[in-house]
């Protein structure tokens, strides 16, 4: 058994990990997420104590958990000396080394890139370096992304965090781990990776940032960027300021009569369950946002974040959940919230309850050859709803394209018709269509994987 042993605490929806690293009595805790609950378990699970936190930048995408951490452990917490932050830490700069135990220390190592005062942690025990907590800065087959601090600071931060890249792999062993923050699904990766771990020596064979020269790097990397969740700008203020306790104690209860008037007021009411079921049934004016996906993200990108909130579950236990994801973006309370199925939700009243008609790339192209199948109606509208680049790196001849993101108020563009809603996959195709529905229009949801498109017969311009 290795003397230090690392623990991941994933959060998926959100594309991040933290980490416990403990020798069997003390812990360090890197970069943790604000519901500290499943750190202390973790930690009393296996018996250690949490003396150390550490965080490698606070303009995070999440609020930290680490002030609250710190605070409940009477654990150090360390910070960059350089962020400005309004709270007391142990403040940490390049090539300070701190001693968790007899066994475990750490280094700060300056690894600026995805913002100017980030750090990276290397973790060594008696025999050496053991890997490196790298934040946002060296992930797996790339790198955090260099614009969320400013598009102005954009190409400059890439020529730093490729030499920051350079640096790590300098520093320590082909066989050191890297135990990235970033990077499983987050906008603040600079692209997509499907790798699940990794070490500086399979780093420097297959990542860009170790194998093309600086302005090559520079350029890919910029090339790459595309639009991040606009709740990303409010996290580096929070995190700063210091984070308040988490609340997730249970949301107001609604019954159908306050769910009528919320609708009613344009109000954003979110149905959890998957989007299978909401397209089956749900009550009409509702939103879709199914918790079996990124729904933190999409939802905290489009949402007021002044404006109530009102969540649907199947059961409390989905409400709770959602509720703990949207706290983890600093969204904290919703203004109400309901479990049950939409037949209860609408008080038995069925004028209330809609559906959603649910076709395929292969339905799509024969409703354009004028064979729609006899369920679904003919296809006036084609709406993609991907990301830029992703519409850049093909889309079907014709459609129109309105980011997800931005359809709240681009809703007025899309043309008259019955509109077919196609993304990547379903999911953001299903919050879209429900957005269109609640505005009045006639929608398809596509739930189908893009790839299909060209298969099933459509013309993919740029493919």
């Amino acid at each position: 058994m290795p003397t230090i042993r690392i623990e991941v605490v994933e959060t998926s929806s959100l594309g991040d990990r933290s980490y416990l690293a403990h020798d069997g009595q003390v812990a360090l805790v890197v970069d943790p997420q604000r519901d500290i609950d499943r750190f202390l378990a973790l930690a009393g699970r296996l018996g250690v104590r949490i003396t150390h936190v550490a965080e490698t930048h606070v303009h995070n995408d999440y609020v930290s958990g680490g002030l609250a951490l710190a605070r409940a452990t009477g654990a150090e917490y360390l910070v960059a000396a350089a962020d400005d932050v309004e709270f007391d830490r142990v403040g940490v700069a390049d090539g300070d080394e701190v001693a968790v135990s007899g066994t475990m220390r750490v280094r700060a190592v300056a690894t600026p890139g995805h913002t100017f005062h980030h750090l990276s942690y290397i973790l060594s025990g008696p025999d050496g370096p053991e890997g490196v907590f790298t934040g946002g800065s060296l992930l797996f087959g790339t790198t955090g992304r260099t614009d969320l601090l400013g598009a102005e600071h954009a190409h400059p931060l890439a020529h730093r965090q490729h030499g920051s890249a350079r640096r790590l792999a300098d520093l320590l062993p082909d066989g050191a781990h890297i135990w990235p923050t970033h990077g499983f699904g987050s906008f603040c990766s600079a692209s997509r990776s499907d790798a699940a771990a990794s070490t500086i020596g399979q780093e420097k064979r297959t990542n860009p940032v170790l194998t093309l020269e600086a302005d090559d790097f520079v350029a890919e990397t910029l090339d790459g960027l595309d639009a991040y969740p606009a709740y990303y700008a409010h996290m580096g203020v929070r995190n700063t300021a210091g984070p308040d306790l988490i609340d997730l104690t249970p949301a107001r209860a609604a019954d159908a009569a306050e769910l009528r008037e919320r609708i009613t007021a344009g109000e954003w009411v979110v149905d959890l369950r998957s989007r299978t079921a909401f397209a089956q049934r749900h009550l009409a004016g509702t939103l879709s946002f199914g918790l079996d996906g990124p729904m933190a993200t999409w939802l905290g990108w489009m949402a007021d974040r002044d404006a109530p909130l009102t969540l649907l579950g199947e059961s409390r236990e989905q409400v709770a959940a959602a509720q703990r994801e949207l706290a983890r973006i600093g969204i904290d309370r919703p203004a109400a919230a309901a479990s049950g199925t939409p037949r209860e939700w609408a008080a038995g009243d069925t004028a209330r309850l809609d559906g959603t008609a649910v076709a395929s790339f292969a339905d799509l192209a024969a409703a354009r050859a004028g064979n729609a199948p006899a369920h679904l109606p003919e296809a006036d509208v084609v709406l993609d709803v991907r990301l830029g680049n992703e519409w850049r790196a093909g889309h079907i001849d014709g459609a129109v394209h309105v980011p997800l993101p931005d359809l709240p108020q681009r809703l007025h563009e899309v043309p008259d018709g019955t509109v077919w809603v196609h993304c990547g996959a379903g999911y953001r195709a299903a919050a879209a269509s429900s957005l269109l529905q609640r505005a009045g229009r006639r929608v398809v949801h596509i739930d189908d994987a893009f790839d299909n498109a060209a298969a099933a017969g459509l013309h993919v311009a740029g493919h």
